[in-house]
């Protein structure tokens, strides 16, 4: 059994205590505001219903969760630490600093920042080759992405040491080769919000049919294929190439506030190639008949969920 470190008890930190306590883990948790240890008492109590429909690992209890009187105490005997504390760029580079200097050296040290990159936290840190970003989604107990990158002064090693280490918790791990704010995910989802914010003040949409074009439109089939596998199935047998080729001149077209890229040839062809080595060697109809499936199962699962 793992010892981790939980520096930050709210929302996210909450839901990774949750998440480690569910996969066998000892949890040690520390959050300086008064009432912290009430409230992350209350929210594993309200995960652990879906965690244990979802299959607890062995040993896996609530009991092993231990709240700690100081900083110190939380990190002393962790093998690895996971930090969560708001937004604020100077908290995190003081957080991550006094977390480095009393973990033990050789514990890797991980940020779960939703925007700031590693290399502008890890400014005051003694120790900044062990730091690194492992970003979750909400609730980090049932979304199982983490995107993982390290700073400027993070050595390989310790991204290589997070990403296995949160694979082994059963989560599904991007390694980014570079920061780029906001991670990848979020920039996906900003530039959707910008968007709909943009209709909505413009009187071209409602919210109501926003997230109905969403939940009833290519929101079913993302889960299955992503957006981009999405596209290489409109293009119907000639796959993305054809679907670049048809469609690339509507990047021009106003269908978004957003400056689309110039659709060079290498740009083409680096998608085109991504399609085909996350296709697998998958026709284009087995993927179809595998959206096609999936996409029944959703529906049916949302459908029973409502009734």
């Amino acid at each position: 059994m793992k010892t981790v470190a939980c520096v930050g008890a709210g929302v996210i930190g909450g839901g990774w205590v949750a998440h480690f306590l569910a996969r066998g883990m000892r949890v040690v948790a520390w959050d300086p505001a008064p009432d912290a240890e009430e409230k992350l008492r209350r929210l594993v109590d309200a995960a652990w219903p879906a965690l244990t429909e979802l299959g607890l690992a062995d040993h896996a209890s609530k009991d092993n969760l231990s709240i700690a009187k100081t900083l110190a105490e939380a990190t002393v005997d962790a093998e690895f630490v996971q930090e969560s504390a708001p937004e604020k760029l100077e908290l995190k580079q003081k957080l991550l600093a006094d977390i480095d200097d009393v973990t033990p050296p050789h514990v890797v040290i991980a940020s779960s920042t939703s925007g700031y990159g590693m290399t502008e936290m890890q400014v005051a840190a003694k120790n900044p080759d062990r730091l690194v970003v492992g970003h979750p989604f909400n609730p980090p107990y049932l979304i199982p992405l983490v995107e993982v990158v390290g700073g400027k002064l993070t050595r390989r090693s310790a991204v290589e040491q997070a990403a296995d280490f949160y694979r082994g918790t059963g989560k599904t791990v991007i390694v980014m080769e570079r920061e780029v704010p906001g991670f990848i995910a979020n920039r996906l989802q900003e530039a959707m919000w910008r968007e709909a914010l943009h209709m909505v003040a413009n009187g071209e949409a409602t919210v109501e049919q926003i997230d109905l074009s969403i939940t009833d439109g290519p929101g079913l089939r993302w889960p299955v294929h992503g957006p981009l596998l999405t596209f290489h199935l409109a293009g119907g047998e000639g796959g993305m190439a054809h679907m670049l080729d048809h469609f690339g001149p509507s990047l021009k077209s106003p269908w978004t506030r957003l400056d689309a890229p110039e659709l060079t040839k290498h740009l083409r062809d680096s998608v085109v190639q991504g399609c085909l080595a996350e296709a697998d060697g998958r026709s284009i109809q087995d993927l179809v008949e595998q959206r096609d499936r999936a996409i029944i199962a959703i529906q049916r699962a949302v459908r029973d969920n409502h009734a």
